[in-house]
């Protein structure tokens, strides 16, 4: 089984190579980095000097995005914290994360794909690598990456990384955060390179 470190140094060298070897389609460059969620914070370390690596190696800049702050900053903006607390209260867990993922989804709210792509079409995708972090903090079923990915597709050409918690089973099926009944890549699994496969 390949250490962290060694699924990190494969990543490193697909990002480095001229042209880099994370997507074989111009429209969607992304790849997903699978890691298991007890190692979230050597994963943390990591991604720090995968970085610093990156930036001193080939004079990119490596821009960190926490999927966690971009939503609780759309609660916060929209409905807020408060809201979503009485929703929980007077109607449960299951509500209350459903109102999340409406604010997330909902072109009458703020939607976590809009306010990527704005970011992300403001970088150049000769310079800059994207790193979607946090994404922990969608859990447990407040927004499926499967839907991120679909929805980003053909509209950003930046290069991302995908960190993902979660384990894999097969080749491409994943597990977010290693929860029953999640299985969350969706229909572009076969596309979309996955780096730490193995369990």
């Amino acid at each position: 089984m390949s250490s962290l470190a060694e699924e990190f140094n494969v990543l490193e060298n697909d990002l480095i190579s001229q042209p880099m070897r994370i997507s074989a389609y111009h429209d969607l460059p992304f790849a997903i980095f699978r890691y298991d969620p007890k190692d979230e914070f050597k994963c943390r370390k990591h991604i720090r000097l995968l970085s610093l690596s990156l930036e001193a190696k080939l004079n990119k800049k490596v821009t960190l995005i926490s999927l966690g702050k971009i939503l609780w900053k759309i609660v916060d903006e929209t409905e807020g914290m408060d809201a979503i607390i009485n929703t929980e209260k007077q109607l449960g867990f299951t509500r209350a994360q459903q109102t999340v993922n409406s604010l997330l989804l909902d072109q009458d709210f703020l939607p976590l794909t809009d306010i990527l792509e704005y970011r992300l079409n403001k970088l150049n995708p000769a310079i800059d690598i994207v790193f979607l972090v946090r994404v922990g903090g969608i859990s447990p079923a407040i927004y499926r990456c499967s839907a991120l990915l679909d929805q980003l597709h053909g509209r950003v050409l930046v290069p991302i990384i995908l960190f993902y918690p979660g384990s894999i089973e097969g080749q491409t099926s994943l597990r977010f955060m290693n929860l029953p009944n999640r299985n969350n890549v969706g229909s572009y699994n076969y596309r979309v390179k996955i780096y730490g496969g193995k369990s």
